[in-house]
Formats: structure tokens, C-alpha cells, sequence
């Protein structure tokens, strides 16, 4: 959408502004080099210093000038109406100053004068008369579009398609120079405020997701240093994918972990209805009850000796003082507190007796032999291991702590064929570290965040929500997904219900315009909602994506995707082979049979890589600009909610999309090629 300035003086207005990213290149780096040259030897003592060191080594990591990453990508020019706003602003990643002047050259996305460059317009210009969007290639400021905030009609800006469209390789980009304000509008939620988005394929919620993080970054800093803000992802390829965004934005200070990394990894699988009935958050009812059933009645009162004196407490009062106790705090509270409260009532009969002890005798007394003899035997220490093999070997003890919870079958489904020796030899499952974890709080206070972020939670167990809501518990968190996409036995089937789990009140927001993903790709995806999200709107494409769709019936279904992955070789981007998990190898040997370098993505793998051979249950939240999917059939028939892992793998594709098949396609899929054809 040229202007006339571009027209007549679109050289001299280039030449300026690369002046301008030049002189700005330049005052980053002495930045840069100033933070480098404080020392911590200021501080007063050795741990302070250390602190220091790693705080400056942080502020030196943010300063980085990535040359292929432009610093500013936009810029608002003022209407003059407001004589304390600037008259031009340069709007990018991070803020820079000239050293010597203080002036500022660019200002950061997140700073609350550079809101209007995502939500001017021209109901609301907001006090600018002029919004510049800038067109890079690598770090070279390449083009320029103007756009008048005055309400003239205007085609799409072609930098902003060019931006949304570019090929990528490596790990996920930031998008801060293509945030559309309904976007901008979660980013900029306030840091008190849960928000929950339902995002469709290719609307960009894990983006959204992670430049909130930025913006809480930027906007409260000095407290969510102290809290702290953790990314949580479904699996180490994801988070490997977007590990470079944060980075980019000047944040190196947010830590990133997969629910294992957080709850321990599992070392066992097991059936899937029984990982689903040990993720029902019934499960906290029964945990909380097999805990409390460890407290024992105590059978005999309490004997201390202090000198010549003995001091006793009957039997009975013990046991009032324990019922007092029990459900009131945390299992590890009330042991200590059981002490306590025994050692005060010796205290009184001391009195009683004239003496006049004070708060070290009652110590003395709790850490006293008689007094932790009883305690051990009335309310005894256990850990988190001890209280789960119990109730998953001893049927008896089940049936009490499950009683009115869960039905005899269940039960039965909970203990163990062959019980392991002791809980020290238990190969633990995913949905035990979920239970061990709820037991754990039970005993100990889970420590919270400052604010979470949690990507793909429509496929996390209620248990392993409570789990993650225990960690914001007096923070928020933003929690992103798509129901649609919801491929575990335990996959939510509402926002509401995971927000009730997290222990969360917030707003839900969907997204359903897609910026990534080409319109036919996503047409042919979405005739799978009515099987597996009825409930969703369909998404739309802002892409056209003409000749993105290519769906292949061949004899032989890995020479057909060795083919199709030689074609997309011939295209710039990268390339992503999704197939069943199970016919991994004989992809990837195909792959190396007929000379095409490939690398193979697994749990623990980076993700990099032109062309890679992706399993299908690895693929949520990764993109590729050309996606080939071979054996879309056994990818439905390899897991109870197939069809979801279906669509998940069709919405991967940023440019072209070719389905390689030798088996029937799901009905609803053969329905739209036939009426297309």
C-alpha cells in the first residue's frame, strides 16, 4: 500500500531511517559495553556478590544485538495535538538510548506509548497521524509502508503478509512486528489477571502466550524477579522450538519446563483408562483421606521427666489434642504443631506446680524423647512415596480412603497385580507423579510463582492442573490451548473446568483467524470438529494459499513420502515428514536410502533441522512451512482420540500441505476431496 511519499522520496526516507538503525546499532553497543564494564565488587560480601555478578551477566545477555533481528520494526508519527509526546517514535524489541543525551532512539513494544502502534486506528488514532511498518531482510532494512491513521481505505500491508508468510527454519520467531490488536489485547492484560485463550490452529496463541510474558516482564519487574515466571510445555522438542523467542525479546530470566520436568519423570506406563481414572480429580478426596489415615489413636497419655518431677497428660487429652489438630493445616504442620501443643499442656502443669518455664523449656520439651516417642506413634512421618504404595497395594486400606468416592471397579483398577517389595523399588507412572505431587503438598507448602504460563493444557489431567495451580497459587497464569486438539484419555472438554482445576478465575478468549496456517489446509483440517470439537467455531485463514493442499493416493506409502519430501526440497523452508510414531524408521531409512540428509525429532531433541521426520505425537505446537503427512489412517487408528492427533498434524503446515496415503481417509475428509474434485 504505497503512499505518496514512497512514491516520490521512498530513497531519501530509507537512506534516513537506516541512518537511524545504524546510529542505533551503535548506542545498543555501548550500552552493552557500559553494563560489561560495572563490577560487583561494590558489594559487601561474597554471597553478594556473586548475586550481582549473575544479575549483570543477565543485563549484559539482554543487551545482545542479534544482527539478522532488526531493532525497531514500526513507527507512529505524532498529530502535534499532545506537546509531551514526541513527534516521531521508532517502536522495537528492546529500548535503546543514545549514551551521552539520554535520548531515547527506540522504545521498547511493551512501553505504554508504543500500545498505539498495534491499536491506533482510524476510529481511535489514539493522538498519531501516521503508523510506518518496515521491511527487512536478515538485518538490512530493505522497505518501508505508510499507513494514514485518518480513515482512508488502504489494500493489506504487504509487509506485514511478507512477515506473517516468510519462510522459517530453526526455532520459533517473535512476532512483535505483526501483533493484531485483538492479540495485543491478551498480551497487555494486567499481571493480577488469569487469562485463558482457545486458539485455533495458526492464530498465534503460544506467541500471544509468550510475549505476555515479556510484557509482565517488562511491566513489573522487580516482582516477578523475586516470584518468578515459568513456560510450561508439553514435551522438550516444544520447548527447544521456542526457547529463542523470550531471548530475542531482551528476556533470559524465564524458566522453561515440561510437566515431567516439574512432577519427575515417569519410568512405567500404563493402561490408559487407569492413567485417566488416576487423573480424575477425584483422586485428591481419596489422597487427602489415605494421608489423615495414618494418624493413629493414641492407646496411653504422655510421662516427662524435668529433674525430679514428672509431669503426665492422660490418654484422653492426648487425644484431644490431636483431634484438635487433624485437617486443620498440613500433615507436616500438625506433626510440629502435635508437639508443640503437647509440650504446652506439660508447660501448664509446671505452672501449676509454681514453676516458671518459659518458650525454650517448651522447645525442650517438644524435642524431648517422650514427647517425639508419642508423636511418632500418634502422628507418624511418612512421605509422599509411603502414603501412595500403601494405597495402591492394600486394597483395605483403598477401600477406606476411597469409600463413597469411588466405585468397587475402580478400585480394583487402582491396586496393583504385583505389588513392588517397598515403595523405594516402584517404577512410578506420568499420573503417580501427579498424585505423589498432590501428596507432597499435602505434607509440605508447595512454593508459588509470579505468574505461569501453560501451553497445551486441554491434554493436561485434572490432577496435573492442581498440580500447576499449586505453583500460581498466589500468582496468575495464562493458559493456552485448543479443544480441538485435546489428544490424552484425560483431555479436557471445557475452559472452565481447567480453570477450576488450576484453581483459577479468569476470562476466556478465542482465537479463530488464523495468520500461519493457508486457508485450504485449514478448510480441510476443520471438517474434523464436528468428530472431535462440536463446540468450536470453525477457524478461518486470513491466507488465500492457493495450491496449499495436495492429498496423494499411492501404492506404496513410504516411496510416496520420500518423493514428496524431495519436491518440498526444491522450495525455500522447512520440512516437516509427520507420520505414526511406529513407522518412524522406516521413514527415516528411507529417507537415507535415497540420499536426502535428514534428522529425526524426539523427545529430547532440539527440533533443527531442514528436513525432519517428525512422529505424530511429538508434532503439537511445531510449524514447518511444508508439511508432508504420510499414513493419516494409522495415525487415527494408533490412539482412542485419533482423530484429534489427525488434526493436530494437518495444522503444521505454514505454505503446502501433501497427504500421502494408501488407506481409506476418515470419511469426512474423503467427503471434501470428492465435492472439491
Amino acid at each position: 500500500m504505497p503512499t505518496d511519499a514512497q512514491e516520490t522520496g521512498g530513497d531519501e526516507v530509507l537512506a534516513a531511517e537506516r541512518a537511524h538503525l545504524a546510529e542505533s546499532r551503535a548506542a545498543l553497543r555501548r550500552m552493552r559495553e557500559y553494563a560489561r564494564g560495572l563490577s560487583a565488587d561494590m558489594a559487601a560480601d561474597w554471597v553478594s556478590r556473586q548475586i550481582l555478578e549473575s544479575l549483570l551477566d543477565k543485563r549484559v545477555a539482554a543487551l545482545a544485538d542479534h544482527p539478522d533481528t532488526p531493532l525497531f520494526f514500526g513507527r507512529l508519527d505524532a498529530d502535534g495535538a499532545d506537546t509531551e509526546v514526541p513527534p516521531t517514535i521508532h517502536v522495537g524489541r528492546r529500548h535503546v538510548h543514545d549514551g551521552d543525551e539520554g535520548r531515547p532512539l527506540v522504545l521498547d513494544w511493551r512501553a505504554p506509548i508504543s500500545r498505539a502502534f498495534y491499536q491506533a486506528g482510524p476510529d481511535e488514532p489514539m493522538g498519531w497521524r501516521l503508523r510506518r511498518r518496515f521491511g527487512f531482510r536478515g538485518g538490512e532494512l530493505t522497505a518501508f509502508e505508510d499507513e494514514p491513521l485518518d480513515g482512508r481505505a488502504l489494500g493489506p500491508s504487504t509487509i506485514l503478509t511478507d512477515e506473517i508468510e516468510r519462510p522459517r527454519t530453526g526455532p520459533m520467531r517473535d512476532i512483535v512486528a505483526t501483533i493484531q490488536p485483538e492479540q495485543d489485547s491478551i498480551v497487555r492484560a494486567e499481571l493480577p489477571r488469569t487469562v485463558c485463550v482457545q486458539g485455533a490452529p495458526g492464530t498465534g496463541k503460544t506467541a500471544v502466550g509468550l510475549h505476555r510474558a515479556a510484557y509482565l516482564l517488562f511491566t513489573h519487574r522487580e516482582r516477578l524477579s523475586r516470584s518468578g515466571v515459568l513456560i510450561v510445555g508439553p514435551n522438550r522438542a516444544f520447548l527447544s522450538y521456542i526457547s529463542a523467542v523470550l531471548p530475542a525479546l531482551g528476556e533470559v530470566r524465564v524458566d522453561q519446563a515440561t510437566i515431567d520436568d516439574l512432577l519427575g519423570a515417569p519410568l512405567a506406563a500404563e493402561p490408559a483408562a487407569t492413567g485417566a481414572l488416576k487423573g480424575d480429580a477425584r483422586m485428591a478426596a481419596v489422597l487427602d483421606r489415605a494421608l489423615w489415615r495414618h494418624l493413629r489413636r493414641p492407646e496411653e497419655g504422655l510421662v516427662v521427666t524435668r529433674g525430679a518431677s514428672r509431669f503426665r497428660l492422660a490418654d484422653h487429652e492426648v487425644r484431644e489434642i490431636a483431634a484438635s489438630l487433624r485437617g486443620t493445616m498440613r500433615y507436616g504442620n500438625g506433626r510440629a504443631a502435635f508437639a508443640q501443643r503437647l509440650a504446652h499442656q506439660i508447660l501448664i502443669r509446671m505452672e501449676q506446680r509454681g514453676e516458671a518455664p518459659d518458650d525454650r523449656v517448651q522447645d525442650q520439651v517438644a524435642r524431648s524423647k517422650p514427647v517425639k516417642a508419642l508423636v511418632e506413634l500418634v502422628w507418624p512421618k511418612v512421605t509422599a512415596e509411603q502414603v501412595l504404595f500403601r494405597l495402591c497395594s492394600d486394597a483395605g486400606f483403598l477401600r477406606g480412603a476411597a469409600k463413597g468416592v469411588l466405585d468397587d471397579d475402580e478400585q480394583r483398577a487402582l491396586v496393583w497385580a504385583k505389588p513392588a517389595r517397598s515403595h523405594r523399588t516402584v517404577k512410578w507412572t506420568a499420573a503417580d507423579r501427579a498424585l505423589l505431587d498432590e501428596l507432597n503438598d499435602l505434607i509440605e507448602r508447595t512454593s508459588s510463582l509470579g505468574h505461569l504460563v501453560v501451553d497445551e493444557a486441554q491434554d493436561l489431567s485434572a490432577m496435573q492442573l492442581r498440580a500447576l495451580g499449586r505453583r500460581c497459587g498466589t500468582g496468575s497464569a495464562t493458559v493456552l490451548g485448543d479443544l480441538a486438539q485435546g489428544t490424552t484419555a484425560w483431555s479436557a472438554r471445557s475452559w472452565k473446568e481447567v480453570l477450576h482445576h488450576l484453581g483459577q478465575e479468569g476470562d476466556v478468549t478465542e482465537l479463530t483467524l488464523g495468520f500461519r496456517v493457508p486457508g485450504p489446509v485449514l478448510d480441510f483440517a476443520a471438517r474434523l470438529l464436528p468428530e472431535i470439537a462440536p463446540e468450536l467455531e470453525p477457524p478461518r485463514s486470513l491466507r488465500a494459499g492457493t495450491g496449499a493442499l495436495d492429498v496423494r493416493r499411492v501404492p506404496d506409502q513410504v516411496a510416496g513420502a520420500v518423493a514428496a519430501c524431495r519436491e518440498a526440497l526444491d522450495r525455500e523452508g522447512s520440512i516437516g515428514l509427520i507420520v505414526p510414531d511406529a513407522a518412524v524408521p522406516a521413514h527415516a531409512a528411507a529417507l537415507e536410502s535415497a540420499g536426502l540428509d535428514h534428522g529425526v525429532l524426539g523427545p529430547e531433541s532440539d527440533g533443527l533441522g531442514r528436513l525432519l521426520v517428525v512422529p505424530a505425537s511429538l508434532a503439537k505446537g511445531l510449524e514447518y512451512d511444508h508439511v508432508v503427512v504420510a499414513g493419516p489412517a494409522e495415525i487415527v487408528a494408533a490412539e482412542t482420540r485419533g482423530l484429534a492427533r489427525l488434526y493436530v498434524v494437518l495444522t503444521r503446515a505454514v505454505s503446502t500441505l501433501t497427504v500421502v496415503h494408501e488407506s481409506d481417509l476418515p470419511a469426512r475428509l474423503v467427503d471434501v476431496l470428492e465435492r472439491d474434485s
